[in-house]
């Protein structure tokens, strides 16, 4: 009797599991977790990660590149929208700068002849060079030969007098060499007191300003031409001012601009705009303008940073909030809030760029919703699932 219940309730058991009909696949509809959308399943079910309810998406949500949030992600999330709209921009932009060497202000001082360095007289990277300050000392063979060659001639004029002998040109000739070489007046002048004696000669800066080269060392040789030093001249610098390639049509190259410093503040300069580099950073997507500094006080700094202010007519046009761009290299995008509860980004073509808002010039209408905060969620969530196709 027991054996028989058994396989009754066996029969029963087998009859109703075959009566279950399974849940209907629906075409075309994928369901994915809001916490986890890299989870794609076809039947509804619970998120094998967080064990949360799936939600549906379409397949053309996903070719579209839609995304989906729960009310709690979006919470969480701080998610914030604003419509967009028109307005007037501001006829000022900010941007950062880099102050730089004046490199029109740079001067090598160079070997006029060739020698052994046997002495340095500034050692230093950034030392201060005034015009006409002993630099360094020099040993050289030519040089030596040059000096006894024209007290020679001196000698034999004074030992001859006059004679068919030009002297006169013959001296002119040696002393142009030495010249030529490096020496000074004084220094020739001198040559027949020492007989020409000394091997070594004194040479002198012909400019003034900061070390910011140093090509040798004491010891070593120098060649005819070669640098012994670079020196700058501080009295300018350059403000190296970065802008994003969106940025560029909304600049008048001849627009005023005003300098300030954070270093120093209340320290400001107005000037205009004087150079583009034509060259734009192929990671950074950055391109360089540049203005020149005054700095007789010698006050400002290379390396130093400072903020620009460029004064341009104004626009007007569709505006949205700056932290709503998300700017990938050369493609800035923002995120959109879609019916339904889904959101979608665009990319979009920036304008100007004043107190926070920025001109959109092409990509966005008005009357759309814009993510105002939280976009960087929306991006990441998209990149993630990107990654995971």
């Amino acid at each position: 009797m027991r054996y028989i219940l058994i396989m009754f309730i066996a029969v029963f058991l087998i009859s109703c599991k075959g009566n279950i009909k399974k849940k209907p696949v629906v075409a075309n509809v994928k369901y994915t977790c809001s916490m986890h959308p890299n989870i794609l399943e076809d039947e509804f079910g619970k998120c094998p990660i967080c064990h949360m309810d799936l939600i549906p998406v379409t397949n053309n949500q996903q070719q579209n590149g839609e995304m989906v949030l729960t009310d709690q992600q979006i919470k969480l999330g701080n998610i914030q929208v604003d419509t967009i709209g028109t307005g007037s921009l501001g006829n000022e932009i900010l941007l950062n700068a880099t102050l730089s060497l004046d490199q029109s202000k740079t001067n090598a001082v160079s070997a006029k002849v060739a020698g052994r360095i046997e002495k340095l007289y500034f050692k230093n990277m950034n030392d201060f060079v005034p015009k006409g300050t002993k630099l360094y000392d020099l040993y050289s063979e030519e040089l030596n030969n040059a000096k006894q060659e024209y007290v020679a001639v001196l000698e034999k004029k004074a030992a001859l007098g006059n004679s068919i002998i030009d002297f006169k040109s013959l001296i002119e000739s040696a002393k142009t060499k030495l010249l030529l070489w490096g020496m000074t007046e004084s220094q020739i002048k001198n040559l027949p007191k020492t007989k020409g004696s000394n091997t070594i000669t004194s040479f002198y800066s012909t400019e003034s300003g900061y070390i910011t080269t140093l090509n040798i060392s004491e010891g070593e040789y120098v060649t005819t031409g070669g640098t012994v030093v670079e020196l700058t001249d501080l009295g300018t610098l350059w403000a190296q001012i970065q802008l994003y390639t969106s940025q560029l049509a909304s600049i008048n190259p001849d627009a005023e601009v005003t300098v300030n410093f954070p270093d120093l503040p209340g320290k400001s300069v107005r000037a205009k705009i004087d150079f583009q580099y034509p060259e734009i950073g192929s990671d950074t997507k950055i391109n360089l303008l540049r203005v020149n500094i005054p700095n007789t006080d010698q006050t400002l700094k290379p390396g130093m940073t400072a903020q620009v202010v460029i004064r341009n007519s104004q626009a007007n046009g569709l505006l949205v909030p700056e932290d709503a761009i998300l700017r990938e290299h050369d493609k800035p995008k923002v995120w959109l809030r879609i019916p339904n509860g889904h959101f979608i980004s665009k990319t979009v073509e920036l304008g100007a760029e004043s107190n926070g808002l920025v001109e959109i010039k092409s990509g966005l209408t008005k009357g759309e919703v814009v993510i105002t905060s939280g976009a960087y969620l929306l991006n990441s969530e998209e990149v993630f699932r990107q990654g995971t196709k």
